[in-house]
């Protein structure tokens, strides 16, 4: 009787033609495969369930209310937020003052990987954050970057030891005492251009995981673009496109929501208002990502009859920046929130609203 030969790593079926989940596994040189019946999903959920381990379920908040609202109450385990804009609309402010939100909030440690500060930069900058957001929507008492970095060189003059004694400048000790309140579990990191790639980036999760006692963790990326690849791919697009698949499955495979800050490119940068499609190097930005945030300023993409016979009006736009949820897989998105912006203390007022104005541009373009 002749029969057929069945390829190496071909399950054998059991009774009733079915494939037991154990038998199905594929290894090979990049990996293991294994296929799951949605039956042992279910299975495992189960066992999740009934010991509490629902943190994949649990979404972190980023701290910005109506941004929130808007993409279920936060980021989940597995999901990856982009951030775009043009230079000086406030991608780095609000990134670091979301990583501010998450490690103040305690639901999860936070990894903030910046490649164009260093980390006492990105301190001066939580400093003057936090002197001014106990006071907002006024901003009263709190302190300018150029004058934190001020206090600090003042404290070294008084006292001669700044390690001992910065705790001990007035000026500066509440926005002190608030970091340290949190400041054990915000970790910020100056990227490389020769260590801090995707894979490193995971094996850094994987660490922490280990460390931490599987406490949750949040990662941050400034920004996408400079993450290095190494060999260096002979296009730009090929670049990105390896770095935003491989941020995806850190997300993924660690369970780790993640959020970037992706650069524009020259289009969206002479364009009258940025979009999801003008952010730089590969459209795999648009497929890979799970929520788009794009900034704007308010007073450059309002429809001008808005503002033509109103100068204050106008005037009053410019401290405003527009937050559109371009894309949001969980939700809804073309939503468009505006936020005030006290960029002199580097941060946002972070109780923002829906913009009521109507825009310039409407959604042209969405993948």
């Amino acid at each position: 009787m002749e029969t057929t030969a069945r390829p190496t790593g071909t399950p054998e079926p059991s009774d009733g033609g079915t494939v037991g989940d154990a038998a199905w596994r594929l290894e090979s040189d990049g990996g293991s495969m294994r296929p799951r019946s949605a039956m042992d999903v279910l299975s495992t959920l189960n066992e999740r369930i009934s010991t509490g381990d629902v943190g994949r379920y649990q979404p972190v908040p980023l701290g910005f209310t109506p941004l929130d609202k808007t993409i279920g109450g936060g980021l989940r385990p597995g999901e990856m937020l982009l951030l775009g804009g043009a230079q000086g609309t406030g991608k780095t402010t609000m990134a670091l003052q979301m990583a501010r939100n998450i490690a103040s909030g305690g639901l999860a440690n936070v990894l903030y990987i910046c490649f164009e500060h260093d980390e006492e930069y990105l301190l001066n900058r939580l400093i003057a954050l936090e002197s001014a957001l106990v006071h907002l929507p006024q901003t009263t008492g709190a302190i300018k970057i150029q004058d934190v970095r001020r206090e600090i060189l003042g404290s070294w003059m008084a006292e001669g030891d700044i390690t001992q004694h910065l705790v001990s400048n007035p000026r500066l000790r509440p926005a002190l005492e608030r970091i340290a309140r949190y400041g054990d579990g915000l970790f910020l990191m100056r990227g490389s251009q020769t260590a801090s790639t995707v894979e490193n980036m995971r094996l850094l999760v994987q660490q922490h995981r280990a460390l931490s006692n599987d406490r949750p963790l949040v990662v941050f990326v400034d920004y996408l673009q400079k993450v290095p690849v190494i060999p260096e791919p002979p296009t730009e697009t090929e670049k990105v496109t390896f770095v935003v698949n491989g941020l995806k499955d850190v997300a993924l495979s660690e369970e780790v929501p993640l959020i970037s800050i992706v650069a524009a490119d020259k289009e969206g940068l002479k364009a009258s208002r940025l979009r999801n499609h003008h952010l730089r190097g590969s459209s795999a930005i648009n497929y890979e990502a799970d929520i788009i945030l794009i900034l704007n300023e308010k007073y450059h993409i309002v429809a001008k009859v808005n503002i033509e016979f109103n100068p204050y009006q106008a005037q009053r736009f410019r401290d405003w920046i527009v937050a559109s949820v371009e894309k949001n897989r969980g939700g809804k998105d073309n939503v468009d929130l505006e936020f005030e912006k006290h960029f002199e203390y580097s941060c946002f007022d972070p109780d923002g609203r829906t913009v009521q104005e109507k825009l310039i541009e409407e959604r042209l373009y969405n993948d």
